[in-house]
């Protein structure tokens, strides 16, 4: 049997919203199934919410909803209207939902797939937080889990987390966050038919010739922005701070750099070429809190890094004293201690660029991506006509 013929004839996506970076992911799967049906919704971004929304997926069909919220910027419910209507009218025999237990909608979509006998699989960070604490809620969210016919990581400790929660280790896949690396390769390719672009971009950015670390990301609390400018305001050897990005936190990080960092430059939000000159001038990218793709955009670009939360994948991208250091996240002394030690030695810091850049080719791949993607897809399908199961966890080994 080919591999077309072990995918359905039709798969079905559901996101909340789809960013500019996640479009050629699934540009990537359309390419890689073609003689599958593939089609994805999603609702669009809030406007506070400064998310650079895709145009277009390519050759895969997107169709729009419309997202409901109840609820603040940090926590909230969400309602998708339109995702039954194309359920109806799509029929997926597969159908790939984002995880999350606050998305109403996808409640209803689970248990109406599995009603009809249809696999679901999760797409997911890892855990919740107040599943793996054991709170209140733990016994409602592993339910919820279980539910899913089979669940997709960013990483390998992701997968472990949902192993240690006694979820059938066969049914949880791991899918490497990945981008495609065109821009960086565009940007290396113009540095080595004139180095003096450098010089000229710093220029432009208001930088000078001295250390530039660099962050990339939505301005909000949780990516911890003001503690990057505590700790490099501490360091004795002077750094720049380049922030690219926007968000509802910008305004209160502008006024905290003017009192703490006057040296560091906000940008605003940088996409193609604009945003790889930020990160071509940038000696060390530093992720203090939560995110997401950056990281692998900065692995691409062969920058060391300095990564706290992150979104799991760093476990898989990071390793300590090769490509770059692993924070204790929102731990202002060492985050300083660990820029003194990168800036000491800028030959070490380029050497780890070129670790950086080796680790990403062979870890995450939009390629690696898909092939996650289109395992899990391909055991749950073909899991259909085997005995039914109580949930996730009470899948037996695998045998063969």
């Amino acid at each position: 049997m080919s591999e077309d013929e072990s995918l359905p004839e039709r798969i079905g996506f559901q996101q909340r919203v789809i960013p500019t970076y996640r479009a050629p992911f699934f540009e990537h799967l359309a390419e890689r199934m073609p003689r599958t049906r593939l089609q994805v919704f999603s609702g669009r971004p809030r406007k506070t919410e400064a998310v650079a929304e895709a145009n277009d997926l390519g050759a895969c069909p997107w169709v729009r909803g419309r997202n409901r919220y109840l609820g603040g910027e940090k926590q909230y419910l969400l309602w998708q209207s339109g995702l039954e209507r194309w359920l109806t009218s799509f029929v997926p025999q597969v159908l790939v939902l984002e995880a999350n237990p606050g998305y109403l909608s996808n409640l209803l979509a689970l248990w109406r797939m599995r009603g009809t006998g249809r696999p679901v699989i999760g797409w997911t960070l890892g855990p919740a937080r107040r599943a793996r604490q054991g709170s209140g809620w733990a016994p409602f969210l592993l339910n919820y889990y279980r539910s899913f016919d089979g669940l997709v990581t960013y990483s390998k400790a992701g997968a472990r987390l949902f192993a240690s929660l006694g979820l059938a280790e066969e049914r949880v896949f791991v899918a490497p966050n990945a981008v495609q690396p065109g821009d960086a390769n565009r940007v290396t390719r113009m540095l080595d038919e004139d180095a003096t672009l450098l010089f000229r971009w710093r220029e432009e950015l208001g930088l000078d010739a001295g250390p530039v670390i660099l962050f990339v990301g939505r301005l909000q609390p949780r990516k911890r922005v003001d503690l990057l400018l505590r700790a490099c305001a501490r360091q004795a050897r002077p750094v720049q701070l380049l922030v690219v990005g926007d968000g509802p936190d910008r305004a209160r990080l502008e006024a905290l750099a003017e009192e703490t960092l006057p040296r560091a430059r906000f940008v605003g939000e940088r996409f193609g070429l604009d945003l790889g000159i930020c990160f071509a001038v940038a000696d060390l990218f530093v992720m203090p809190g939560t995110g997401g793709l950056a990281l692998q955009e900065a692995l691409t670009y062969g920058k060391p890094v300095a990564v706290a939360e992150a979104d799991g994948s760093q476990a898989d991208l990071v390793q300590p004293g090769l490509n770059g250091w692993l924070l204790l996240p929102g731990d202002e002394d060492h985050l300083a201690m660990i820029l003194e030690e990168a800036m000491a030695n800028p030959a070490r810091l380029r050497a780890m660029g070129a670790t950086s850049l080796a680790i990403v080719a062979r870890e995450a791949t939009l390629e690696r991506m898909g092939e996650g993607f289109v395992s899990a897809i391909r055991e749950v399908w073909s899991s259909k006509s085997r005995p039914p199961r109580a949930g996730i966890a009470s899948a037996g080994p695998r045998k063969g």
